[in-house]
């Protein structure tokens, strides 16, 4: 049986302070309930910044990815109270979550005693391992969604169509992220507004600004090729 894992490591987590570092990590337990509930994601934090989820319906791989993406883009931290030119928190308000979609089988997986174990997690884990950050003093991001298998042509398949996303999701604003990140729950855009406190016109504005059609196209096409 094949498995979605997903890895992820929060970008230039080090250089928030020891609150806002808290309030991410609290946030990302609500993030997982959310996945829990809405598609039986199993995930678990590590060291605070570090995600690990396995995602039973591996089809719905990149739309777990994708919530995960803009929930963190839309955390609410200042970076303005940060010194200026730190270019470590311009990145982690550009991109949120560095994150690796695996897909392959699970020789172990027991989520009441927390046992992950097989290729889809290590393929996830060895993108994430050979892209981090960590104690660069200027960092330079060229990608922060990828994909892993043993199928190479499913590989060369998915991986430009990640990179086009990366793209798209770096250039939206937190409020974009809140909306897509409903969408991406499934949610109806009379129901994000109400969340939301905001119009529905404004809900359909910030979806046609983040590129919805597109991203809701790429979730279809990963859910057909994955499902082949």
């Amino acid at each position: 049986m094949n498995y979605s894992v997903i890895s992820g490591d929060i970008v230039s987590s080090t250089s928030l302070n020891v609150e806002d570092s808290k309030f991410v990590e609290e946030s990302l337990k609500t993030l997982l309930q959310d996945l829990k509930r809405e598609f039986n994601v199993y995930g678990r934090i590590i060291k605070g910044d570090y995600l690990e989820c396995v995602v039973p319906n591996p089809s719905e791989g990149l739309q777990v990815a994708l919530a995960i993406k803009s929930f963190v883009k839309a955390i609410p931290i200042d970076i303005k109270k940060y010194t200026k030119d730190d270019n470590r928190l311009k990145q982690f308000r550009i991109h949120g979550i560095r994150l690796a979609i695996g897909y392959g089988e699970l020789s172990r997986y027991n989520p009441e005693e927390g046992v992950i174990d097989g290729e889809a997690i290590y393929f996830a884990g060895r993108e994430i391992s050979g892209e981090t950050t960590y104690n660069k003093e200027r960092i330079v991001i060229k990608n922060t969604l990828f994909f892993a298998s043993k199928n190479e042509d499913l590989n060369k398949n998915i991986q430009p169509l990640l990179a086009l996303l990366d793209v798209l999701l770096s250039k939206a604003t937190s409020r974009q992220c809140e909306v897509l990140y409903l969408k991406l729950m499934n949610n109806q855009e009379e129901e994000i507004a109400k969340q939301l406190g905001i119009g529905q016109s404004a809900v359909n504005q910030h979806s046609t600004s983040v590129g919805w059609n597109a991203i809701d196209e790429a979730v279809n096409y990963f859910k057909t090729m994955i499902s082949k």
